[in-house]
């Protein structure tokens, strides 16, 4: 069963999760609770700039006032916030209570409209076909088993000709040992598709504590983006390697395995091929679509 809210900030209803769902919103919930640095409300100088604070490479045109956006797996306060205050109409879809309800305090607190849903990423059927302009979609795929039920999701309720903003735990990230031996990070996962990743023994700013994470390959992220009726635009790896970082840290770590991929994709024109029918199979491509094309 799903959940929706209406404009002040309030959940509505509720829906039956699986079982990593359960446990990664439990998880989320945990850090919701504690204030984890992923669970932390946008801040008053953000807010003032927010268009520059989400989009510093240019991928939105510069306005997004008017927008229908929906926030995939984003609750927590930041997102919801940051484009509501640029503009846009705003919807959330998380798995955890405790991260929505961030967004209903942030909400009430600065008066913006934001509508919430409890809902798992892979089935949103609450949602209407092309009901969006924008889907961004922070760091999630990796909660889930098979991501391209989730970009199936996402073709279908974006518009045609709609952008999909996504950001994906690059696939060496996860395959690869969090702590170095001998100064030299390992292999330790295989390079396949929905395998379950180890947990960090301490804290780490490469797994969220107590989340059940999978790694995906990146024919599964950037093949299923496309094979959901998407093409992808631009493809970003945003550095955070720092040379004078001791050994073992994140900084150190990301000078040698980029930790995200960030991608820019757009929902196909009807009738170019791509695109998902009504039972949600995909369809066969007819042409190849490159961005400015008709």
């Amino acid at each position: 069963m799903s959940s929706g809210k209406g404009g002040d900030g309030s959940l509505e209803d509720r829906w039956a999760p699986a079982e990593e769902e359960k446990v990664n919103a439990a998880a989320w919930d945990r850090m919701a609770n504690l204030a984890h640095p992923l669970a932390q409300p946008a801040k008053d100088d953000e807010l003032r700039r927010p268009l520059e604070v989400v989009d510093e490479v240019g991928w939105l045109g510069g306005d997004i006032r008017g927008w229908r956006v929906l926030a995939l797996a984003a609750g927590g306060g930041r997102h919801s916030a940051l484009y509501a205050s640029a503009g846009a109409e705003v919807t959330v879809v998380d798995l955890s209570p405790g991260m929505l309800e961030l967004d209903r305090r942030v909400a009430a607190e600065r008066k913006l409209s934001v509508r919430l849903i409890q809902a798992s990423m892979v089935s949103m059927p609450m949602l209407e076909d092309a009901a969006f302009d924008l889907v961004i979609h922070p760091v999630s795929t990796c909660y889930v088993k098979h991501p391209l039920p989730v970009f199936r999701e996402v073709a279908r309720v974006l518009r045609s000709g709609g952008l999909y903003i996504s950001q994906h735990k690059q696939p060496m990230n996860l395959q690869a040992s969090l702590e170095p031996l001998g100064g030299k990070y390992r292999i330790d996962h295989p390079a396949v598709s929905g395998v379950a990743v180890d947990s960090p023994v301490g804290p780490s700013r490469l797994r969220e504590p107590g989340t059940m994470e999978f790694a995906h390959s990146l024919e599964s992220i950037l093949g299923g983006i496309c094979r959901a009726g998407m093409v992808i635009e631009d493809v970003r790896e945003p550095q955070h390697g720092k040379p004078e970082q001791p050994i073992g840290s994140f900084a150190h770590r990301c000078q040698f395995i980029a930790p995200y991929l960030r991608i820019k994709a757009r929902r196909l024109p009807a009738g170019q091929g791509g695109g998902v029918d009504g039972r949600g199979e995909v369809l066969q491509e007819r042409k190849i679509w490159m961005p400015g094309s008709r």
